[in-house]
């Protein structure tokens, strides 16, 4: 049976996915132009959800799960370093400026999906 936490993941992994795919698409590119910070912050809470869900898919016994947990845990990675930068914690490569604004719409597209799509796995 479907919980309220399985809707939840859903729905974030839905807004998550847009924040991303909207600016791809060219519709409303103001949001190209949210704050380095923001961006890093909401790649790295939406890594660390992802892998609670992960969590959860993998203690169902579901293959999905181990998927989600690598790239929760690589998408944690490329949001919590320069997260820790911003922060003044750590050297100069934690800021990860090679990464532009593209490859986080496109790691948001990645996270988003895999939140909507443990939406139904957690319950498998």
């Amino acid at each position: 049976m479907m919980q309220l936490r399985d809707w939840v993941s859903g729905a974030i992994g839905a807004i998550i996915l847009l924040l991303g795919l909207l600016p791809l698409l060219g519709k409303f590119e103001s949001l190209n132009n949210l704050p380095g910070t923001v961006v890093i912050w909401i790649v790295s809470l939406a890594g660390f959800y992802l892998i609670i869900n992960s969590i959860i898919e993998i203690t169902n016994s579901n293959v999905v799960g181990w998927v989600s947990f690598g790239i929760a845990f690589a998408a944690l990675i490329i949001g919590f370093f320069p997260a820790l930068h911003s922060l003044g914690v750590g050297p100069g490569w934690f800021e990860f400026a090679w990464i532009g604004r593209t490859a986080y719409n496109v790691i948001f597209i990645i996270e988003g999906a895999f939140l909507m799509i443990a939406t139904f796995a957690m319950e498998l």
